[in-house]
C-alpha cells in the first residue's frame, strides 16, 4: 500500500489542478473559442508528452518520470498563479500538461505492469477521476466563498508539495515477462482501438469545455453538474473490472449509447452521468485488454494516453469554434455524430495481437 499511495495521491493532485480552471473558465478568457483554447492548452502539452514518456518508461524506468511529472505539476501551478491571463497562461497550461503527461504515462505503465493490473489500473483511473471531481467542486465552492477564481488553483498547488515529496518513495514494480514493443506493428493492429479512444474519451472533455459558456450558470452549480461525469466514471471504473469485456463489441455499444447521451446533454445535464459511465466502461475494457497483450506497457499505455489526450486537445477546441460560429446545438450534434461513427470502423481492428 505504501507503494500505491504516492501514485494514487499524485494522480489525484495532478488531475485536480488541471480541472481547477473549468468552472471558472469565463474568468480566464472571454468567449467560447478562447475558453476552449485555455482548456485545451493543458491537453496539448499532455498529448505531445504521453507517448515519449511511455517509451522512456520502458527504457529508463517509471520512477524518474513519476517524480519529474510531479515536480513540473507543482511548478506550473505556481506559474499560473503568478501569470493568470493571456499568452503566459496558455504557455503554463502547456507546461502543466507536460508534467501530467510524464506522470500519467509512467504511473499507468507502473500499474498495468503489476500482477493485479486490471484492479490496480482501475484504482489509478478512479483516483484520476476523483481528482477531476474535487478540482471542479472545490474551485466552484472556493470561488463562491472567496470571490477568487484562483483559489482552487492555489489549493491544489499547495497539495502538490506533499505529493511531489511522496513521489520519492515510489519503487519500480514489474512482472518482467513483457515482450518488446514493435511500435509500427502495434499501430497497425490497434489503430481503430486508439481512434475510438480519441473520440470516446475526448468526448467528456469537449462537453465540459463548452457547457459553462452554453448555460452561463454560477461556477458552483457548473461544478456540481460537470462533476457528475467524473463520479459516474469512478463508479464504472471500480465496478467494470469484474466483467470480462472484449474491446470491439464494447466499443460498438458504448459509441452508440454515447451518441444519444451527448445529444441529450444539450437538453439536460442529467445526461452527464451516462456520458461519464460509458467513458469508464470503455477505459476499463481497453486497459485490461492492453495488459493482456503482454507487450511492454509503457508503449501500450502511452499510445492509449496519446489517443485520449488527442481527443481532449482537438474536440474541445473544435466544438468551441463550432459553438462560437454556428451555435451550441450544432456543436452538441457534431459530438454526437462523431461518437456514432466510431461504431463503424472498430470491426476492422485486429485486436488479437499478442507479444
Amino acid at each position: 500500500m505504501l507503494q500505491k499511495l504516492p501514485i494514487l495521491l499524485g494522480i489525484f493532485v495532478v488531475m485536480a489542478l488541471s480541472n481547477a480552471v473549468v468552472p471558472v473558465l469565463p474568468d480566464f478568457a472571454e468567449g467560447a473559442a478562447l475558453q476552449g483554447m485555455v482548456y485545451a492548452a493543458y491537453f496539448l502539452g499532455t498529448f505531445f508528452t504521453v507517448l515519449p514518456a511511455g517509451v522512456a518508461s520502458d527504457r529508463i524506468g517509471r520512477v524518474p518520470l513519476i517524480r519529474a511529472g510531479l515536480l513540473l505539476t507543482l511548478a506550473s501551478g505556481v506559474l499560473i498563479l503568478l501569470f493568470p491571463s493571456g499568452l503566459p497562461l496558455l504557455l503554463f497550461r502547456v507546461v502543466e500538461g507536460i508534467g501530467a503527461g510524464l506522470f500519467l504515462s509512467a504511473a499507468l505503465a507502473w500499474a498495468n505492469s503489476h500482477p493485479s493490473a486490471g484492479q490496480l489500473s482501475g484504482y489509478v483511473m478512479a483516483a484520476l477521476n476523483l481528482g477531476l471531481v474535487v478540482g471542479l467542486l472545490a474551485t466552484g465552492w472556493l470561488d463562491a466563498a472567496l470571490d477568487s477564481h484562483l483559489a482552487g488553483i492555489a489549493l491544489f498547488t499547495v497539495l502538490a508539495v506533499p505529493a511531489a515529496a511522496m513521489g520519492f518513495a515510489v519503487r519500480e514494480s514489474e512482472r518482467g515477462d513483457f515482450a518488446r514493443a514493435d511500435l509500427p506493428r502495434i499501430v497497425r493492429n490497434y489503430f481503430w482501438l486508439f481512434v475510438a479512444a480519441v473520440v470516446l474519451v475526448g468526448m467528456t472533455g469537449a462537453v465540459a469545455a463548452i457547457y459553462p459558456e452554453y448555460t452561463g450558470n454560477d461556477p458552483s452549480v457548473l461544478a456540481l453538474q460537470l462533476a457528475t461525469i467524473n463520479v459516474a466514471t469512478i463508479i464504472a471504473l471500480l465496478v467494470t473490472p469484474r466483467l470480462a469485456l472484449r474491446p470491439a463489441p464494447t466499443i460498438r455499444v458504448v459509441s452508440l449509447l454515447m451518441a444519444g447521451a451527448v445529444a441529450a446533454g444539450y437538453v439536460t445535464p442529467y445526461a452527464f452521468p451516462v456520458i461519464g459511465a460509458l467513458a469508464g466502461v470503455f477505459i476499463v475494457a481497453v486497459l485490461a485488454f492492453l495488459a493482456e497483450t503482454q507487450i511492454q506497457q509503457g508503449v501500450m499505455t502511452g499510445l492509449f494516453n496519446t489517443a485520449a489526450y488527442a481527443g481532449f486537445t482537438v474536440l474541445p477546441s473544435l466544438t468551441g469554434l463550432v459553438a462560437g460560429e454556428f451555435g451550441f446545438l450544432p456543436a452538441f450534434l457534431l459530438l454526437a455524430g462523431m461518437a456514432a461513427v466510431v461504431a463503424i470502423p472498430i470491426g476492422r481492428c485486429r485486436c488479437e495481437y499478442r507479444g
